[in-house]
């Protein structure tokens, strides 16, 4: 197993509209287990040694945090900005990677 950290363009200051929804998002993740603290999410194992992913809301957006293979986690983050861009109404993806910018493109 490897590990991962990306930060997606869901940043702490957006309305309290957009981070109602996260639970949502979370919910129809592979792997979710219903736990959520203050702004942190949990999927799989808690146990950090384990095949885990947390989230937590960060200055540089929604950072996660994943302990698993590569190509499950590239599919789960995948399929998570997805779900996301459809709920969140804008497009969710790494600034680091060019898929957006700092602005968030609000779809019409």
């Amino acid at each position: 197993m490897e590990t991962f950290n990306v930060n997606l363009n869901i940043w702490q200051n957006l309305p309290d509209t957009v981070w109602d929804k996260i639970p949502l998002i979370c919910a129809r993740m592979d792997g979710w287990n219903g736990k959520e603290s203050k702004a942190a999410y949990y999927w799989y194992d808690e146990d950090m040694s384990k095949k885990h992913i947390s989230a937590s809301a960060e200055p540089s957006g929604l950072h996660f945090f994943a302990h698993m293979e590569q190509e499950e986690w590239e599919r789960w983050l995948a399929d998570f900005k997805s779900i996301a861009t459809e709920i969140l109404g804008f497009k969710v993806g790494e600034i680091e990677n060019g898929e957006v910018d700092y602005d968030v493109e609000w779809s019409e």
